[in-house]
């Protein structure tokens, strides 16, 4: 175990992306996130150990990790595929062991989301290894490299039009996203714990309840957002 843990190294990114939660307060969401990352890592690592492959390094990173290996590319195929599909059944396993033991409710989310993303064809993520297996068995070593390339290539497009087409969605609608945050604030009562004085909704923050000094006068958020929003004027 303590060879195992040697060869664990956290990828810059994934500090990051730690800082990021914490700093917007989601320790719980961290916490679960990365205890489901090892879970499956840990499939992997079981798995390597009992077909004696030679590991090399363990990389985590923000949206799981990477194992390479210090290995013969003739390994049998077999073998290939339990240890690429060992990290899904790990984590699953224990997902259903603690579903019901465990309060937290993007649990569930955080869990079918690891999975499903670690099933994505594109190399390397565990779908293009067993994607690559199931080539081999069916056309020659070369052109199942060449295919899983192909098959990565597509979903990287294909992911990245979805995102761009997300994207500039949100663009167009971002006015009137903002114009519907300042709405509810004027609806709805919200229950905040911060305060903070502004002077313009251009600054308003989720999280936070306003008080708006105008021209020297204060006011309360309520009253600036209801004469903002009166159309009978």
């Amino acid at each position: 175990m303590k060879i195992i843990l040697n060869k664990i190294k956290i990828h810059p990114l994934y500090l990051i992306f730690i800082l990021i939660f914490i700093l917007i307060g989601r320790f719980r969401f961290i916490i679960f996130f990365t205890l489901l990352i090892l879970i499956h890592e840990t499939g992997h690592i079981i798995m390597s150990i009992l077909f004696r492959w030679d590991i090399d390094k363990i990389v985590i990173l923000p949206f799981g990790a990477m194992i390479k290996y210090n290995e013969l590319i003739n390994r049998r195929l077999l073998e290939e595929f339990l240890i690429a599909i060992s990290g899904v059944i790990f984590q699953y396993i224990f997902f259903l062991i603690l579903k019901d033991i465990i309060n937290y409710k993007y649990f569930s989310f955080i869990n079918y989301f690891i999975i499903i993303f670690n099933l994505i064809p594109i190399y390397p993520l565990d779908g293009s290894k067993i994607l690559n297996v199931i080539f081999n068995k069916i056309t020659t070593f070369r052109n199942s490299i060449l295919l899983t390339l192909i098959i990565s290539y597509i979903c990287i497009l294909i992911l990245s039009f979805i995102l761009f087409k997300e994207t500039t969605k949100l663009y167009n609608e971002k006015e009137a996203i903002f114009n519907k945050f300042l709405l509810e604030r004027n609806l709805y009562e919200f229950k905040f714990k911060h305060k903070k004085t502004i002077n313009s909704v251009m600054k308003m923050k989720k999280d936070y309840k306003h008080l708006f000094k105008i021209n020297n006068k204060y006011v309360t958020e309520k009253y600036y957002l209801k004469n903002k929003f009166d159309f009978t004027r």
